[in-house]
């Protein structure tokens, strides 16, 4: 795929929740000792990743099996997270420029009757079942009979700012599961303004008696509140393609597309695609698995495998990449599978940072914000200084 002859574009990959640290204020979130890096490559004896072992990866934390590069084909550094909070709204918005002087609500017991109340009477449902916060496969399994018998939609939350909501994708409907998800959406606003209301269809049961969680979920964000670098980029004519829950994430405030995809793997392809595009046009890609399927499961061997599998495939970016290319690789928070809990976790994120063509780095030491990395894509259209929240790392990445 390599030698395309397309202007020069920027691309930022999110690998959601693969934190590198704990913030210094971690202990506020009961995450001290959190690095999701570090303590997954410890828990498996260490990881393999080669590729992103040579652009710095090693350079940014203590990961066992990746070791510092003494020459990095990229520039590295580690992000702090300047909002309150710790989940993918909040991280993806600052990465963005939009940044949280409060965090979202949270639901640790539960919606109040007053919540619960109006969601049934605006969707119509015959009630709920759950309202307290639960492992989604978990709460899949202790309520998905009775769901279907009574038609009564499962409402659970987490330590995060999400209210999900899990319906039999044939019993109860999809299309009607994503209505309701809307409306929950529409209705949740001021002092209960969640972050996400997300739909988490399954399907089941198996033979086995178990429910399974489909790909098919949604994520319904609260819309941003201020313009963001995807607003400014799309004011100048430049499009924002994203991959996976991007548009989801920005309630599609300032996305043209964002394609869904089933799983890490599917994004990757989506990403490479989307890279090689001949439009011209800036790209945003999450790969979800590491959050979703493995560390909020405390799954440190699959977390492994799923690193690896992603440097086992960064050749295929390099290659799809024009000359001139900026590529960021980063995250938008923690969610460390070897400690007790089973939530995200408040960590620096990673960020390794290359131009194709430059096969050379310097370290970026400890950025401010997440928002220097749309600070860095707005100088890389021309737009330096039209958002303002961060600082750009552009100059340092292209001299180094």
């Amino acid at each position: 795929m390599g030698g395309t002859s397309r202007a020069p574009r920027a691309i930022v990959l999110v690998l959601d929740s693969v934190g590198a640290g704990a913030l210094p204020d971690a202990d506020r979130y009961g995450d001290e000792g959190s690095n999701t890096l570090g303590n997954t490559a410890r828990a498996v004896g260490g990881l393999a990743m080669p590729h992103l072992q040579r652009m710095g990866l090693g350079n940014i934390t203590d990961i066992m099996g990746v070791p510092p590069a003494d020459a990095p084909t990229a520039s590295w550094g580690i992000n702090a997270e300047a909002s309150a909070g710790k989940d993918t709204t909040t991280g993806h918005w600052e990465m963005m420029g939009l940044k949280l002087e409060r965090a979202f609500p949270t639901y640790p017991d539960g919606f109040p009757d007053v919540v619960i109340d109006e969601f049934v009477r605006l969707t119509g449902v015959p009630g709920v079942l759950g309202n307290y916060a639960a492992s989604g496969t978990v709460i899949i399994q202790d309520l998905g009979d009775e769901h279907v018998e009574t038609g009564k939609p499962i409402v659970y939350t987490s330590a995060d700012s999400v209210f999900q909501i899990a319906c039999h994708e044939e019993a109860f409907g999809l299309e009607r599961l994503y209505e309701v998800c809307e409306t929950a959406r529409a209705m949740l606003t001021g002092d209960h303004c969640v972050g996400r209301v997300i739909a988490r269809p399954f399907v089941g049961p198996d033979e086995s008696g178990t429910y399974v969680r489909t790909h098919r979920r949604r994520d319904y964000a609260v819309k941003p509140f201020e313009p963001t670098v995807l607003d400014i980029l799309q004011e100048h004519d430049v499009p924002v393609f994203g991959v996976g829950k991007i548009g989801d994430i920005f309630a599609w405030q300032g996305v043209t597309s964002s394609p869904h995809v089933t799983d890490n793997m599917d994004g990757f392809t989506t990403l490479v695609r989307e890279v090689s595009r001949a439009e011209q046009g800036f790209v945003f890609a999450n790969l979800v698995d590491f959050d979703m399927l493995w560390g909020h499961r405390n799954d440190a061997e699959a977390y492994a495998r799923g690193l690896e599998d992603v440097d086992r495939r960064m050749p295929e970016l390099l290659d799809a990449m024009a000359e001139g290319d900026l590529l960021i690789i980063t995250a938008d928070h923690g969610c460390d599978p070897t400690t007790d809990s089973t939530d995200h976790s408040r960590e620096h994120t990673p960020l390794i940072a290359k131009i194709k063509g430059v096969d050379r780095g310097v370290g970026l030491g400890t950025r401010a914000t997440f928002a220097d990395v749309g600070e860095t894509v707005l100088d890389f259209y021309g737009l330096a200084g039209s958002c303002g929240r961060g600082t750009s790392f552009l100059r340092e990445v292209r001299e180094a």
